[in-house]
């Protein structure tokens, strides 16, 4: 489904960056968003993807600008955020939803991966925070939706290093929303329930792919805009008294205990 979700009035000449967002969950944001005319800038740390995405988004009918970022690497996100400034004048919706997982016994996890995980997913949302921040706290405006999961909320077997860098995402996205209110930036997330990607493919095929739908009361995996819909919201001027909220998109599944 392409139709339009909300009133692309609402977003008339704003600019979104969408940071992991060429592929899975991120690459359906950003589309979704230049769906609604939102000029949206998806970058990554692959070249090709983000060449590929740029492609795709600019197929829309919206501008935006090919140019690959690490949200581990600082510098990176600084020099993307002054060529965004320089294109477009202003940022004024980030997505951060860089992330990666490994699954692997809490004991036999080795500190190199742990630090890896928790830079990734919780430091370098930080990172992006403070970089884009900086220009939305001098504005006074701003929309900043990071992605927890959730395992922001309850343990996934044999991925420790990634439950607790999301929980922290959460606890983060609480801390920016009250140190950022007064300046007209708003902080939330949102936690995704399942979602099919090329990524999660192999863990949808396994027996834990059928366990995560047995628990999700309404027997089936989200499709993307389901997801588009909550980020619209976050994203939109309707949402100017909404933050430090992470919203949960998960078919029922944290609401559930026993379904049959």
């Amino acid at each position: 489904m392409n139709r339009p979700l909300a009133n692309p009035v609402e977003f008339r000449d704003m600019c979104a960056v969408v940071l992991g967002g060429t592929s899975g969950i991120g690459r359906s944001l950003a589309l979704g968003l230049a769906r609604q005319g939102i000029t949206v800038v998806a970058s990554s740390r692959s070249e090709e993807s983000v060449a590929e995405t740029s492609v795709e988004v600019e197929a829309i009918g919206v501008s935006t600008l090919s140019m690959p970022s690490d949200v581990a690497d600082r510098s990176s996100l600084v020099r993307l955020r002054d060529a965004v400034l320089s294109r477009f004048g202003a940022v004024d919706i980030l997505v951060n939803c860089a992330g990666i997982t490994k699954r692997v016994p809490t004991l036999e996890m080795d500190e190199d991966l742990w630090r890896q995980i928790m830079d990734v997913n919780l430091t370098g949302t930080l990172r992006s925070c403070q970089v884009f921040g900086e220009t939305m706290l001098a504005r006074r405006f701003g929309r900043i939706v990071n992605i927890a999961s959730l395992s922001t909320f309850v343990a996934f077997h044999e991925v420790a290093a990634y439950g607790a860098s999301k929980a922290a995402v959460g606890a983060l996205t609480r801390s920016l929303a009250v140190e950022w209110a007064p300046f007209g930036v708003t902080v939330n997330a949102i936690a995704p329930g399942v979602f099919p990607t090329a990524l999660n493919r192999k863990i949808i095929d396994s027996p834990r792919g059928q366990e995560l739908l047995q628990r999700t009361p309404m027997q089936r995996y989200g499709e993307p805009n389901e997801l588009v819909s909550a980020l619209l919201y976050l994203a939109s001027p309707r949402s100017s008294f909404t933050t430090g909220q992470i919203v949960t998109v998960d078919g029922g599944f944290l609401a559930s205990g026993v379904n049959r």
